[in-house]
């Protein structure tokens, strides 16, 4: 089956919406501390009102509303403390007031320390014996004054359902009093790898045999995306046991499962000997790297099979499985997607959407490495993904081309440890 990469990622997203068990409607509820990064299952509403009561936005003087058009000379009342309740503020007076203190009844405003003559807090024991503060005149009402409710008003909603919490958001909700967030649970995901030749990290290799890099790659970006991972040992080549480890996976323990290797075209495939008779898809999709996909469901539970070289697995992450678990659970957050002009001529293949690395910044980008899919060091030397699709055949320095960023903008110069681009080298 042959499939561009718009149908398969609309059959991805699909699989996760409606043949897993991911319910995102069975909220856990976490302290905020815990819910960094999480959807909001629910929407939040705020439980008082932000600010809370009206406050001083300045160190100054509160002056009563009656005084403003004329305060020129006030006599100093007790000063204002934030977290004090303040009694109310008599006419003729004008009360020293901190940042975020209560404003008093009455007042109408408040002056900035600086605009005060002399533009300094007396001590309470000047203000015991009586002192005067001139103050300009005109004094606007409402002047550096925090109204109750002008951020948000008790019962507004203050968060929607589906809102990724970030620091800002998480932040917005300790504000308000809320102690706990029901949140959308993490997509659970059981990850395997196949193949004789490949080698846990840290032990000896022997000849002929590769380290495993695709568990800890795929297992770092599903945990970055949000999604709980349980990581399967590393199977061989044997149908057989590979139909026993599908087997044995328990009911509702995971809501994917996802291997990597074995669907291509050569003959010893074990993915896909030991799914031949499962409802299982084959695709051959018109992506590079990463052509090689299957796509179903195993005993009920979805299946994802990402090919078995490192770059093309983590490309047919970024392709099809992140956007998908962002559209199903609301985490992650969508990548963000720049135009970006070459610095040098490129070449593809017209029939495929080739995917290659690059390094991106201030709106130019570089290719890093060439398009194979074994080249990993390329890989993490690079911050986006270079889209080149269907139909482009060539493109020349200068032209423009869609990246997404999946790594931080490198600060200048145009660089990352191991590439070097210099200003000279990059067209303005």
């Amino acid at each position: 089956m042959r499939r561009t990469v718009a149908e398969h990622q609309a059959a991805v997203t699909g699989l996760l919406r409606w043949s897993s068990g991911y319910d995102a409607a069975r909220p856990e509820v976490l302290p905020l501390a815990d819910a960094l990064g999480r959807g909001l299952a629910e929407d939040v509403r705020a439980p008082v009102s932000l600010p809370p009561f009206d406050n001083s936005q300045m160190d100054g003087y509160a002056v009563h509303a009656a005084d403003l058009a004329d305060p020129s000379v006030l006599v100093v009342a007790d000063a204002i403390p934030a977290g004090s309740v303040p009694p109310a503020l008599e006419r003729g007076t004008a009360a020293p007031i901190m940042t975020g203190a209560m404003l008093p009844p009455g007042a109408g405003a408040v002056v900035p320390i600086e605009r005060a003559d002399p533009p300094r807090f007396y001590s309470a024991a000047d203000r015991a014996g009586g002192v005067t503060v001139a103050l300009p005149r005109g004094v606007e009402a409402g002047l550096f004054v925090r109204r109750a409710g002008s951020d948000i008003a008790e019962g507004e909603i203050a968060l929607p359902a589906g809102t990724l919490l970030g620091p800002a958001q998480l932040g917005l909700l300790a504000a308000c009093g809320v102690g706990t967030v029901p949140v959308r649970p993490r997509f659970r995901v059981l990850l395997l790898s196949t193949g004789d030749e490949v080698a846990e990290p840290g032990v000896p290799l022997v000849p002929g045999t590769i380290y495993d890099a695709n568990t800890t790659l795929l297992e770092a970006a599903l945990r970055d995306a949000g999604a709980d991972v349980t990581r399967h040992r590393l199977l061989g080549d044997d149908p057989a046991v590979l139909r026993d480890a599908f087997g044995a996976i328990p009911a509702g323990s995971t809501d994917l499962v996802l291997s990597t290797g074995g669907i291509s075209q050569g003959a010893y495939e074990v993915v896909k000997q030991a799914l031949a008779d499962s409802s299982v898809e084959f695709s051959s999709v018109a992506l590079q790297p990463g052509g090689p996909q299957a796509c179903g469901t195993i005993s009920g539970v979805p299946f994802l099979g990402f090919p078995g070289n490192p770059v093309s697995a983590l490309v047919s992450f970024e392709m099809f499985l992140r956007p998908a678990l962002s559209r199903v659970t609301g985490s992650p957050a969508p990548r963000l997607v720049l135009d970006a002009v070459l610095v040098e001529d490129v070449r593809s293949p017209e029939a495929k959407h080739q995917v290659r690395r690059g390094l991106y910044r201030d709106g130019r980008v570089a290719l890093v490495g060439g398009p194979d899919s074994h080249l990993l060091h390329a890989l993490a030397t690079s911050n986006c993904l270079v889209h080149l699709p269907e139909g482009v055949g060539s493109l020349a320095e200068g032209d423009s081309v869609e990246v997404t960023l999946i790594g931080p903008v490198p600060p200048d110069p145009f660089a990352v440890e191991g590439v070097l681009i210099t200003e000279e080298a990059v067209p303005d």
